[in-house]
């Protein structure tokens, strides 16, 4: 394809042009030997982008941030934040640009971003460079998500650069391109607050109501509406996380998007036992981002959030503070709700009205069901996975997990009296997901330059509640001697 082809595809550059003063012009560092290791087809055309330009030397630059297509505008994206709880007033993409946005087949914009692409001037001690592993990591992880319709940042492609990275020892060096709706962050609006620049903090607020809430433009409330329904996108999210075991692992407020995509897939994982102080970050020593935390957390993030919105909610910022609350205050509902509703559709049983005698059995259900899984090591996926078996007579796998028997029949007649739609259960609970084990073997054989385990675990979750022959090791649980599991950001 020509070059001449590239130009049917138009980046804006909106952020860096409404919100200059948290957009830093900045260029990718060249990449010495660049090469495609895995690249997103499909994610491509939904963005109107030409697979073979992007698979040609030109395109693959593009990639990196060394070839700037027309209308793109590289910038460093200044934001703050809490990180494990401490401020930090000036944080920004320190190894990341946003190359610009393009209209996706849709008419939606997009973020492009390049994540590894050097040193910025937010670096700090950093070198601003990635490494293969982890951002495969993302890709593949981020991928999943997307696949099991969990709202993510997703990732385009994975091109290694050429250049060996210092970490514990010399790696291959990679960036890797994402797509999102936006990167705004909870941390944007605390930098724009702590700016003191209430004009700049009300056009970030324009600028995201534009993007990604729009209804709230007509509210009588505008700022205040759209608090509101950043609360809603992240209870929905993360109870979403929770109904499939994801563990974040870096939840600080830089990483909570106004869109409510997933964004940052550092040290995260899924879990394989069940175990609500699931911890897979090697930083989080006191298990801040621990599974169980994940929707307190979030709720703290938010109202970090109300805090920097308080001076756009009422002028009078005392009197911003108890609607600031009271919208806050909706999380926990929403949260609960989102939770034990797709808890309900787990276990295969129908929605019924709330305080009647069925949803009162469908609540003890959804007790009993937590109280065996925290019984024993019961691994999450593969027992729910199990139970749809079970709703269609075949007991015995998921009976075979537990270690209190009893207590697993005894709560299983009260479950299958209900009858439960298998159907139903096996279009929400996943028989692939990234396989801690697998996402490690799969990350250490590429870093030696060996894709196909990478290609075959895509394979594998790209499609997670469909069961195929062949892939019977991308169900399994993880061996005895995989061990105590811990991820690592890779910067």
């Amino acid at each position: 394809m020509t070059a001449a082809a590239e130009s049917t595809v138009t980046f804006d550059g909106r952020f860096a042009r409404e919100l200059a003063e948290m957009a830093v012009p900045w260029q990718a560092e060249e990449a010495p030997e660049p090469k495609l290791l895995v690249f997103n087809e499909a994610l491509a055309h939904e963005l109107g982008l030409d697979p073979g330009y992007l698979r040609s030397p030109e395109g693959i630059r593009l990639l990196l941030g060394n070839h700037v297509p027309e209308g793109a505008t590289p910038v460093a994206q200044a934001y703050a934040g809490h990180q494990f709880g401490g401020y930090s007033p000036l944080l920004g993409d320190g190894r990341a640009l946003l190359l610009g946005e393009i209209a996706d087949a849709n008419g939606r914009l997009r973020d492009v971003h390049l994540k590894g692409s050097g040193r910025t001037p937010f670096a700090r001690a950093g070198d601003g460079r990635a490494v293969v592993g982890p951002m495969l990591r993302e890709y593949v992880v981020s991928e999943a998500m997307h696949a099991l319709g969990i709202p993510t940042t997703r990732s385009l492609a994975v091109v290694a650069t050429g250049r060996p990275v210092r970490r514990d020892e010399m790696l291959p060096g990679a960036v890797l391109a994402r797509v999102a709706s936006s990167h705004l962050r909870v941390g944007s609006f605390q930098y724009a607050r702590a700016t003191d620049n209430i004009d700049l903090l009300r056009r970030l607020a324009d600028h995201a109501i534009a993007r990604h809430h729009p209804a709230a433009a007509e509210a009588e409330n505008p700022y205040l509406a759209l608090f509101s329904s950043v609360v809603s996108a992240q209870a929905s999210l993360v109870a979403q996380w929770m109904l499939v075991g994801f563990v974040h692992g870096v939840m600080n407020t830089d990483n909570v998007t106004i869109s409510g995509e997933t964004i940052d897939y550092g040290p995260c994982a899924f879990m394989d036992a069940f175990n609500p102080a699931a911890v897979y970050s090697s930083i989080d020593v006191g298990g801040r981002y621990a599974y169980a935390n994940q929707p307190v957390v979030a709720e703290w993030n938010l109202a970090r959030l109300a805090e920097a919105m308080l001076p756009l909610i009422h002028e009078d910022q005392e009197q911003a503070v108890a609607p600031a609350v009271e919208a806050l205050g909706e999380f926990r509902k929403q949260y609960s709700n989102a939770w034990f509703s797709g808890m309900k559709t787990k276990l295969g049983l129908p929605e019924s009205p709330a305080g009647s005698p069925e949803d009162e059995t469908t609540s003890e259900l959804v007790d009993g069901v937590i109280a065996l899984l925290k019984d024993g090591p019961v691994d999450y996926t593969q027992f729910f996975r199990n139970l749809g078996g079970a709703a269609r007579g075949n007991v015995r796998p998921a009976r075979g997990m537990v270690l209190d028997l009893a207590a697993f029949d005894a709560w299983a007649g009260r479950w299958l009296a209900t009858n439960p739609d298998p159907d139903l259960m096996d279009r929400v609970n996943p028989v692939y997901i990234p396989r801690n084990h697998l996402v490690e073997e799969a990350l250490a054989a590429a870093t030696g330059g060996d894709l196909d385990p990478v290609t075959r675990l895509l394979e594998a979750v790209s499609a997670p509640y469909s069961e195929r022959p062949g892939l019977e090791r991308y169900a399994e649980g993880a061996p005895e001697d995989f061990g105590t599991y811990m991820t690592f950001c890779g910067t």
